[in-house]
């Protein structure tokens, strides 16, 4: 992006109309000279010299053209744009306990979570999120933060609960998402519970946990994941390997509409592939990020390369004049 910081300046090459006007009248008067006996010069021809006193006009225009194009001062501009975003804060409650094994979802319900978090973290740039994982205890994963890629790299690390530590504590889960979220300045402070159980473990009940969210200030969408009535789930041999066997969902949807009702959220079930998706995409409409763009140019004085040349052509019509004053071809 180019532009002229002073353009009226370009007004000085009017100065020329003179220097034009002169050279035309000159060019319309035919040449005499003084002299007895033109014989001696019939057979001279214009010497290299001669041709100078042309060389010399154009040198003068041509100085006098780009000194009046430094004076305009041409400028060169960055485009760039300043982005002040007014966020939202997403904590991700996400249970991790055995049962999220069952392949309902294809490949099973834990890797479709992860996949989804995955994409609605990529489509929010400009929010701060957070993990916390639970089974029958609870933990952040990785706290508030705009660093989305540590946040999916921890993500992709989130594994089956083993058996010693299975569970689904629900009420602690949610829990540790407001206290992460307490602290939070932001405008909108926002938990997303994804679960496919009912609460049988922590300290801290369900409802308690919703109640302590609304008196933050904090909206809690619920995600019941799984089919209804029976799910594959694959089940360890006792000599090793698994075997895939029908066993029942049990998904505590009243207490999961519940939270949400607390809250001032939303209680989504994602019973088939590709509703989670749906689901997310939902969440990510009605917990939209304000962005406002100012679009800048940054400008900087590009008159110096016009004013050199400007100098040299000068520096040669001074040469080329006081070499060629006073002689003859």
């Amino acid at each position: 992006m180019i532009r002229l910081a002073s353009p009226l300046a370009l007004l000085s090459l009017l100065a020329l109309l003179p220097i034009f006007r002169a050279w035309w009248r000159q060019s319309r008067r035919p040449p005499a000279l003084l002299w007895p006996d033109l014989s001696l010069l019939a057979a001279a021809r214009p010497g290299w010299r001669s041709r100078l006193v042309h060389a010399s006009r154009v040198l003068r225009v041509g100085f006098l053209v780009l000194a009046a194009i430094a004076l305009a001062r041409p400028q060169a501009g960055i485009r760039g744009e300043e982005v002040t975003t007014h966020g939202v804060d997403i904590v991700v409650v996400l249970d991790h306990s055995g049962s999220m094994r069952a392949m309902d979802l294809e490949p099973n319900r834990l890797e479709v979570a992860r996949r989804t978090i995955r994409e609605f973290t990529e489509g929010r740039p400009h929010d701060r999120l957070g993990l916390v994982v639970f089974a029958r205890d609870a933990w952040t994963a990785c706290p508030l933060t705009l660093d989305h890629d540590a946040l999916l790299a921890i993500l992709d690390e989130v594994d089956f609960a083993r058996r010693g530590e299975d569970g689904t504590a629900i009420g602690l889960g949610l829990a540790a998402a407001v206290a992460r979220l307490d602290a939070s300045p932001a405008k909108s402070r926002v938990a997303i519970l994804v679960t496919d159980g009912v609460n049988n473990a922590g300290e801290i009940a369900p409802e308690t946990a919703a109640e302590l969210a609304k008196s933050r200030g904090i909206r809690v969408y619920t995600i019941g994941i799984g089919t209804h009535g029976f799910a594959p789930m694959p089940v360890p041999l006792p000599g090793g390997g698994t075997v895939t066997r029908p066993m029942p969902v049990e998904i505590d949807e009243d207490t999961l509409r519940a939270i949400a009702r607390e809250t001032g959220g939303r209680y989504f079930r994602a019973d088939r592939t590709g509703k989670m998706e749906e689901i997310f995409r939902t969440i990510d409409r009605l917990e939209k990020t304000e962005i406002h763009t100012k679009v800048y140019v940054a400008w900087s004085d590009r008159f110096e390369p016009w004013l050199l040349a400007a100098g040299l052509l000068f520096l040669l019509e001074v040469a080329v004049a006081r070499f060629t004053a006073g002689r003859l071809p």
